[in-house]
């Protein structure tokens, strides 16, 4: 905003009492002189010759849910957060995505050189030559007792033998798949793939190093999040927590795009309060679509009560902006404008602005303050 209307309003004792400076009419030309700022008592009052030509406007009013305006930060659900492990022990030869990669459900992430696979594949091996002497023993068995020559006894035990051989080979078996081994191609290279489709958040392995589940620190080689919807979590100060609750609708706004909006829910309310801030931790669950927001990204949550209140709306042209602060220009009587501190609200359609406090609807206001300057400008 130009500084001479921030004289002419804030320095009115001197450019004011200039009375003599002004302009008066001509009888010779039949042409007034231009509206001026004149002598007021008042900084916050503006008069001019001619108040006519500054148009005014009534506020207009819109019903708006009271609103509590929060920071918060990004956090990954962790409940769309899985741990990527080695069931086999051994030394990882071949890493094939890093930190920070998205990766899909069932790609080779890393491969681990075990010496799991080789005694699972020895013990399947001897369960299938097991399981082969146990059945030619019950068939052999069976026919001798067919014949009277063995008891029953004797063939109650061969069945029993033949049905704990088929148990061991087939929990070989399985123990092969676990492991992600062929059978039919066995090899002492594991491979581990991703579990789900997301974004690697967390690594622990580096080639050469150790990964399984029974060796010492953590067993999670990655950490992959879904983060196609994520977590922000607020801290919301105690004596505004009664304008909080389960449910409650929240509209994001990130200070890199402006422009955009997320909605988001209350989905929890901490039940503990931080005691050195006296805050509770609320978390609100937002969809992400197209990984707009970043874990640790910084957002701002106005959360939308249930409760309503009427708020005026003027045009955007009606507010002055001075010094973080903004004002508008009301009626005062005897050719004088008042100025008005107000607090402004959301922008709306059509170039409108909601007012928070300051003035009520229906009141009335100089429609464009830039006119005003010009008029300040001209003196």
């Amino acid at each position: 905003m130009n500084s001479s209307l921030l004289k002419a309003v804030c320095c009115l004792a001197v450019c004011l009492t200039l009375a003599g400076c002004k302009k008066s009419f001509d009888p010779a030309s039949g042409e007034a002189s231009p509206s001026q700022v004149v002598d007021s008592s008042n900084a916050a009052i503006v008069s001019v010759d001619n108040p006519e030509q500054f148009s005014l406007v009534s506020a207009g009013q819109v019903q708006e849910p009271n609103k509590l305006n929060v920071t918060g930060a990004v956090f990954p659900d962790i409940s769309r957060e899985v741990p990527v492990i080695s069931l086999a022990n051994g030394r990882v030869v071949d890493i094939k995505t890093r930190l920070d990669d998205n990766v899909t459900k069932g790609q080779l992430l890393f491969t681990v050189q075990s010496t799991d696979v080789t005694n699972a594949f020895d013990a399947y091996l001897k369960a299938v030559n097991d399981e082969q002497f146990a059945n030619k023993t019950y068939i052999r068995t069976e026919d001798l007792f067919k014949h009277g020559a063995v008891s029953q006894a004797m063939l109650d035990q061969a069945e029993d033998a033949e049905k704990d051989a088929k148990a061991d080979l087939v929990a070989a078996d399985e123990q092969l798949k676990l492991l992600g081994v062929d059978k039919n191609h066995p090899t002492n290279i594991v491979n581990v793939y991703a579990p789900i489709s997301g974004v690697i958040i967390g690594q622990n392995i580096t080639n050469a190093a150790a990964a399984g589940v029974t060796l010492s620190g953590t067993a999670t080689a990655f950490t992959i999040a879904d983060l196609s919807q994520v977590w922000i979590l607020c801290d919301v100060y105690e004596n505004d927590l009664p304008q909080v609750h389960i449910g409650q609708e929240a509209k994001i706004k990130l200070s890199e795009y402006p422009d955009r909006v997320l909605n988001g829910r209350i989905s929890d309310i901490g039940p503990v309060l931080d005691p050195s801030i006296r805050t509770a931790k609320v978390r609100i669950e937002v969809p992400n679509p197209g990984g707009l927001l970043r874990l640790g990204m910084f957002v701002t949550a106005t959360l939308l009560s249930r409760d309503v209140t009427t708020h005026a709306v003027v045009p955007a042209s009606a507010i002055l902006h001075l010094h973080d602060k903004e004002w508008v220009f009301v009626p005062a009587g005897q050719k004088q404008f008042k100025r008005l501190e107000v607090e402004g609200g959301d922008t709306l359609p059509g170039n409108q602005q909601e007012i928070l406090s300051g003035i009520t609807p229906g009141q009335q206001m100089v429609r464009d303050v830039l006119a005003l300057e010009a008029t300040v400008e001209a003196q």
